[in-house]
C-alpha cells in the first residue's frame, strides 16, 4: 500500500493569526466547518496560540464556546490546538494546577491533538503539559522548535531532544519551523534522521515567509515525513503556511500523493476568498524584509507588529536598524529561538535599544525575568556583562521555573465566583484576569442579545448602522457575492441604536439570509484597549512588571503650586490595583516614596507598573479605574516633599 503524506489544515488558527491578526470570528468559521471536515485532513488546527486571548480581548467571544461550536460540526476530523508549554495560551509561565485544569477542560470541550512546544526547547517546561495532556486522553504532539545559530549547527541536537520527548510520552514529534528557516536539503536530512531513529509519526510545520517552505515540504516528503501543515490559499503565503492546493498538486501522481480532492479544496478556497474580501484583509505576500528572515530570523507576524508600532511612533524609517539590532540582542540572550514569547522579548529590547539611543538603557521587566531564568534555560550562556547590568543584586534561578509558582486555582475560584458561570470561565480568569473580567461584565450586560464586539476604530464617535456581506462557499474563486437585504424594519433598528447608546455594548449584529446587519457606536475603549506606543512595547500578557522605563513627572505651570503631574508613559488602560479584588496601590491623601508603585498601565498584553519618581503626597488621581489613557496624559498629581 502506497504511503500518503497527510495534511493538517491551519486555516482556522495559525493562518489567520499570521495574516489577519487572529481576527477571524467564530461566525466566519461555522459555515465552512462541515466542508473542511469532509476533505480528509489528518487534523484541523482550530484553537490555541493567540486565538484564546484575541477572542476575549478584541472579538468579545468566548473561546471555549468557539471550540464547542466547531466540535458540533466537525465530527470526523480530529481537532488540534497549539500550546505554549507551561505558558499555555498566554505569555508567561502558569502554575502547574492552572496547566492541569486548562488542559483537562480543553480536551473535554473537544480538542483531540495538543501540539506542545517551549520557546527555549527547555524540556522542564514541557513535562507538566505533556503529562496532563496524556492523562486527559489527548494525542500528545511534542514540538521541536527549529532555529539556526552557532549553537544549533548540529542536527543531532534535535534528535537528542526528540528522544527525550519520546521518553516523556510523546505520541508524535513536530518540527516547528516558525520563521521558515528550514531549507529543503536540511529538511530532508533532519526528517530522515528522525525517521531512522524514532518509531512515532513526524510532522513538519513551516511558514512561507522566506519562500523555502514548499521546497522544504517536498524534500521532507521524500525523506518520509508523515504529516505537513498547510492553509487554504486565500490565507496562505507570506507569514502563513504554504497553500494546500499547491502542495496537493505538487505531490499528485507520486507514490506519496495526498489523495485530497483538489476541486473540493478550491470550493473551500472560494469561501475564504469571499470572507477575505468582505473583511478587507490582504493576501499573504513576501516583502524584502521578510526575505531577510535568514539574517534576523524574525517571524512574519512579528515584523508586521513592528511596522505598526513604528508607524505610530513616526519611526518606521528605523525598521532597518531594529532588524539589525535583533540578532545582536538574540546573541546577548543566548540565541533563543524567536517564537512566542521569546520573539517578543528579544524584539522589544531591540526596539528600546534603537529608539532610546543606548543599548539596555531601558529594560522591560519581562527581559529581566528572561535573563534571570524565569522562562527557562537559554540554548547558550547569556552575555554576563548584560546580565549584571540588568539583574543588579538579583540571583539567577536554576530550578524549573514553575517550581517557584504557587498553586492558584482555589484562589481564582473564590475571586471569580461572582463573575464565572462555569469552570471554563474560572480558567479564562486565571489566564487573563483583567481581560476576562471585562468580558464577563459585558457578557452579563448583554445577556442573551445578539453577539457583539468592539469597533477597532477609536476615531469613530457616531452611532451608525452598516451592512456587511457574509461570504458563501463556491468553487469559482470568490465570484459569487452575498445576497442583498430586501427589507429592514427601521423602527427595530432605531430601538437597537437606542439600546446600545444606553449600555456598554459597542455593536449589535443581526444575521439573516446571508446578510449581517451591524449597528455600532464609537469604540468602547474600556472593552478594547488601544495599542501601546512603540516606545514601550510589551510581550507578556497578564504580568505585573516593573518596567525600567522612567515614568515621566512633568514639571508644568502646576509646579508653582508644588503639584507635579505624573503622566502616562504609554497608551493603554489604567488600573489602580494589581487585580480586580486587590486594594488600590494608592489613594488620594496617601504619602508615597520614590519607587513606590502608583498604578498599572495595561498595554499590548503587558501589565506595566508605574512607580513614583519622587517622595510626596497624592493630591489627585486624574483617571478612573479601567479607563483608557493616552501617551503623556496626566494620571496623578503629587505634592512634592
Amino acid at each position: 500500500m502506497a504511503r500518503r503524506v497527510q495534511i493538517t489544515d491551519t486555516t482556522l488558527r495559525d493562518a489567520h493569526q499570521s495574516l489577519w491578526a487572529t481576527r477571524m470570528r467564530t461566525a466566519d468559521m461555522l459555515p465552512i466547518a462541515e466542508k473542511l471536515d469532509n476533505i480528509g485532513y489528518h487534523s484541523l488546527e482550530v484553537w490555541g496560540g493567540a486565538t484564546f486571548d484575541v477572542c476575549l480581548r478584541y472579538l468579545n467571544e468566548d473561546p471555549w464556546e468557539r471550540l464547542r461550536q466547531l466540535k458540533k460540526l466537525i465530527r470526523k476530523t480530529p481537532l488540534q490546538m497549539l500550546l505554549r508549554g507551561q505558558s499555555l495560551v498566554g505569555y508567561r509561565p502558569y502554575p502547574d494546577d492552572v496547566v492541569e485544569a486548562f488542559i483537562d477542560r480543553a480536551v473535554d470541550n473537544g480538542i483531540n491533538i495538543i501540539r506542545i512546544f517551549d520557546a527555549l526547547n527547555d524540556i522542564r517546561n514541557l513535562e507538566t503539559p505533556m503529562r496532563s495532556a496524556k492523562k486527559a486522553g489527548a494525542h500528545v504532539q511534542a514540538a521541536i522548535v527549529y532555529t539556526v545559530s552557532p549553537v544549533h549547527t548540529n542536527q543531532r541536537h534535535y534528535l537528542e531532544l526528540a528522544l527525550q520527548l519520546v521518553e516523556r510520552g510523546a505520541d508524535s514529534i513536530c518540527i516547528k519551523d516558525m520563521a521558515g528557516l528550514l531549507a529543503p536539503y536540511q529538511a530532508y536530512e533532519l526528517v530522515k534522521m528522525l525517521k531512522d531513529n524514532l518509531s512515532i509519526p513526524i510532522q513538519l510545520h513551516s511558514h512561507y515567509i522566506g519562500g523555502l517552505a514548499v521546497g522544504a515540504y517536498l524534500k521532507a516528503a521524500e525523506a518520509g515525513v508523515d504529516i505537513i501543515d498547510t492553509a487554504s490559499v486565500p490565507l496562505a503565503f507570506g507569514a502563513s503556511q504554504p497553500p494546500v492546493e499547491t502542495v496537493v498538486r505538487a505531490l499528485q501522481g507520486s507514490a506519496i500523493a495526498t489523495g485530497l480532492d483538489i476541486h473540493a479544496l478550491f470550493e473551500i478556497a472560494g469561501y475564504f476568498e469571499n470572507l477575505r474580501k468582505a473583511r478587507g484583509f490582504e493576501r499573504g505576500f513576501t516583502r524584502i524584509n521578510d526575505m531577510r528572515v535568514f539574517e534576523h530570523q524574525v517571524p512574519g507576524g512579528m515584523i508586521s507588529n513592528l511596522v505598526t508600532q513604528l508607524e505610530e511612533q513616526k519611526a518606521l524609517h528605523r525598521l532597518g536598524e531594529i532588524l539589525e539590532e535583533i540578532p545582536r540582542v538574540r546573541e546577548d540572550m543566548g540565541y533563543p529561538p524567536l517564537v512566542t514569547p521569546t520573539s517578543q522579548i528579544v524584539g522589544t529590547q531591540a526596539v528600546l535599544n534603537v529608539l532610546s539611543g543606548e543599548r539596555y538603557k531601558l529594560v522591560p521587566g519581562e527581559v529581566r525575568d528572561y535573563i534571570q531564568g524565569h522562562y527557562g534555560k537559554p540554548p547558550a550562556p547569556i552575555n554576563q556583562e548584560i546580565a549584571r547590568k540588568v539583574l543588579g543584586d538579583r540571583q539567577p534561578i536554576v530550578c524549573r521555573p514553575a517550581d517557584l509558582l504557587e498553586p492558584k486555582m482555589d484562589k481564582i475560584r473564590k475571586d471569580a465566583k461572582d463573575l464565572a458561570t462555569c469552570e471554563e470561565d474560572v480558567i479564562s480568569y486565571a489566564l487573563f484576569t483583567q481581560v476576562a473580567k471585562r468580558f464577563f461584565e459585558n457578557r452579563s450586560k448583554v445577556g442573551q442579545m445578539a453577539s457583539y464586539e468592539p469597533t477597532e476604530n477609536p476615531a469613530k464617535d457616531k452611532t451608525q448602522a452598516t451592512v456587511a456581506k457574509v461570504p458563501v462557499a463556491n468553487d469559482d474563486g470568490g465570484a459569487e457575492n452575498a445576497r442583498e437585504v430586501n427589507e429592514m424594519n427601521l423602527q427595530d433598528i432605531k430601538e437597537l441604536i437606542k439600546l446600545i447608546n444606553e449600555t456598554a455594548v459597542n455593536e449589535v449584529k443581526l444575521e439573516s439570509e446571508g446578510m449581517k446587519i451591524s449597528i455600532k457606536k464609537g469604540a468602547d475603549r474600556e472593552i478594547n484597549p488601544v495599542p501601546l506606543a512603540p516606545a514601550v512595547p510589551a510581550a507578556v500578557a497578564g504580568q505585573v512588571k516593573d518596567t525600567v522605563a522612567s515614568t515621566p513627572i512633568v514639571k508644568t505651570e502646576e509646579q508653582k503650586t508644588g503639584l507635579l503631574p505624573v503622566v502616562s508613559p504609554m497608551v493603554g488602560m489604567f488600573y489602580s490595583a494589581s487585580a480586580p479584588e486587590a486594594p488600590p496601590y494608592v489613594k488620594v491623601g496617601d504619602e508615597v516614596k520614590k519607587g513606590q508603585t502608583l498604578c498599572i498601565i495595561e498595554a499590548m498584553k503587558l501589565m506595566n507598573k508605574i512607580d513614583s519618581e519622587i517622595d510626596g503626597q497624592v493630591v489627585e488621581i486624574a483617571v478612573k479605574n479601567g479607563e483608557a489613557v493616552e501617551y503623556g496624559q496626566t494620571i496623578f498629581l503629587i505634592k512634592e516633599k
